[in-house]
């Protein structure tokens, strides 16, 4: 099959080249600016793309002309979309409008990447079937892109996600694991939340939730996470036990306690019954995530 991926840059979009195109998948990798994947092991092209310049994305789809588009780019960290909110709307809902439209245009299907943010946090873990309530500015970005995919006449399907942790191929971004593991080696004291709860999501599950999601040629709505239900508390410790490092460094703190520009939902995560019975994903468990992450001897 012929794949697009947007984003091809992000940890998402990383893992997505390399494994989609080990499964035999033609990859057509974009992002802004120049290519940031390593070489060795991966068959892809790359193309530069805009996704807020309507334009290049009609041309480039075009041009393209490829069977899927998993559109993983957007502006994902919270704070900074509440920052910046006209670039956040550009990036996350103008872009997955032309990326929508151009997918319809040449008959692509379409598999759009969202987030638990879209939910308020004040019921979870959540179903498809729950209504989202963004409580910040991305979420509401995110749920707004949902419904130009819901409303398109390209076939679609949305897969959410949560707190997505694992290596990036090429690049510096941290995620909860690598945070905890580099400032508990260095010996920085650091402050945990333990009022949020989430399902964390191991990179490769997650890709394999969006290839299942394609060769079942499946559409709708699906939760794709962890199973476990864990507060970045309970995961910075087993984080700690696995490398043996010193948990007194690790205060455990609400959230209240920072200042933060947006909003955070505090009990999100989700129900993957749905993903199980229809697609037959199965993730791994937080610490078997973290042992493919670093495999000790």
């Amino acid at each position: 099959m012929k794949i697009l991926i947007t984003g091809a840059n992000g940890l998402l979009g990383q893992n997505a080249v390399r494994q989609l195109a080990a499964a035999g998948h033609q990859i057509i990798a974009t992002g802004r600016g120049a290519c940031r994947l390593p070489d060795a092991g991966m068959s892809f092209d790359y193309t530069e793309m805009d996704l807020t310049d309507r334009q290049r994305v009609v041309s480039a789809v075009t041009a393209i002309r490829p069977e899927v588009i998993i559109h993983a780019a957007a502006m994902s960290q919270p704070d900074a979309c509440e920052l910046n909110p006209e670039a956040c709307y550009d990036c996350n809902t103008n872009a997955t409008r032309y990326v929508t439209a151009a997918a319809a245009s040449v008959k692509a299907k379409l598999v759009y990447i969202s987030t638990d943010f879209v939910f308020s946090g004040d019921h979870g873990p959540y179903r498809e079937t729950d209504i989202p309530s963004p409580v910040n500015y991305y979420g509401q970005t995110k749920w707004e892109a949902e419904q130009v995919v819901q409303q398109s006449e390209a076939g679609w399907a949305i897969v959410r996600t949560v707190l997505v942790y694992g290596n990036i191929l090429a690049g510096t971004r941290s995620n909860v694991v690598t945070w905890v593991k580099e400032n508990l080696e260095k010996g920085n004291p650091i402050q945990v939340v333990s009022d949020q709860v989430r399902t964390p999501t191991y990179i490769e599950d997650l890709v394999r939730g969006i290839q299942l999601v394609i060769e079942k040629k499946a559409g709708g709505i699906y939760h794709i996470s962890g199973r476990e239900i864990l507060t970045p508390y309970d995961m910075a410790v087993q984080v700690a036990d696995y490398f043996g490092l010193d948990k007194q460094l690790m205060k455990k703190v609400n959230a209240a306690i920072f200042s933060q520009p947006a909003r955070r939902p505090l009990k999100t995560g989700f129900i993957i019954d749905k993903a199980e019975k229809e697609l037959g994903y199965s993730p791994v468990g937080f610490r078997e995530g973290i042992q493919k992450m670093f495999p000790l001897p």
